[in-house]
């Protein structure tokens, strides 16, 4: 049949994932780093999601579809753990085309693909505490640092907006997801006056990491990017894409590369 339903353009998608929130019907998921429509029979074609697209890359067309199933949407929510999006199924009033407003999906409930608590956001930066060790106690611990430095939602590569507030004129750390957990004072040493957003060069696709922080680097000043990488071989692609990206922007950024052992132990940087 020939309806409107919602197509995205996915050379202007970043992955910000706002588009997923605002889809009461939980039709889109962000898939390799972009946004896409997980069915067509989940679309009603009335686009609540693009007002929420900072990049203009959603819109509404008029295609070839299979008509709107709200049964096939509510067993869709209900996987996700997600009320009906217009109340019990088939509750439309009959010979309408269209869906009633709906109300306001809920803050706390996942969606496909990626979640409301993927929203930008900043946080108050922490500062770190250090617990001086007892000197007068029996093989007297070494101090403790405590506290986040973390000053921003989320951190996930994919889900970092290029245009996200944070990254303006930032000192950039592009940190492999293994090195927090090997690295006992990433906070301290690492973390701390950064923005960070952080990947695995071997489970995910390299290539639109490098083509992300190339849109990074283009958009948001940045003052300078530290890659802080383990020490296995494969880790050595998230610097590769961080200098790949400084030369495909053009922008002159230096780059600074910090290499952890699998012991915890600064091989480099």
């Amino acid at each position: 049949m020939l309806r409107k339903i919602v197509e995205i353009d996915e050379a202007k998608c970043d992955g910000c994932g706002e588009c997923i929130s605002s889809c009461a019907e939980g039709a889109i998921a962000l898939s390799g780093g972009k946004a896409r429509l997980v069915s067509d029979v989940y679309c009603d074609g009335l686009g609540a999601c693009l007002g929420e697209c900072p990049q203009g890359a959603i819109a509404v067309v008029e295609r070839e579809a299979p008509g709107f199933d709200e049964q096939a949407v509510a067993r869709h929510l209900a996987t996700l753990g997600q009320p009906p999006a217009h109340g019990a199924a088939g509750h439309r009033a009959p010979g309408h085309g269209q869906a009633p407003a709906r109300p306001a999906p809920q803050a706390h409930a996942p969606a496909q693909g990626g979640c409301p608590g993927s929203a930008v956001r900043e946080l108050p930066r922490r500062s770190l505490s250090v617990v001086a060790a007892d000197p007068g106690a029996p093989q007297a611990p070494a101090p403790r640092v405590g506290g986040s430095t973390l000053g921003h939602w989320p951190v996930q590569l994919q889900l970092v907006p290029p245009h996200a507030p944070f990254l303006r004129g930032a000192h950039l750390l592009v940190a492999a997801d293994c090195v927090p957990f090997a690295y006992a004072s990433f906070h301290a040493d690492l973390l701390a006056g950064k923005a960070l957003v952080v990947g695995c060069p071997k489970l995910d696709d390299n290539q639109a990491y490098a083509a992300k922080l190339a849109d990074i680097c283009a958009r948001a000043g940045l003052q300078s990017i530290t890659v802080a990488r383990m020490e296995v071989p494969c880790c050595g692609g998230i610097a590769w894409a961080a200098r790949e990206a400084v030369a495909r922007s053009g922008v002159q950024v230096p780059v600074k590369d910090v290499v952890i052992g699998i012991d915890g132990a600064v091989r480099q940087g």
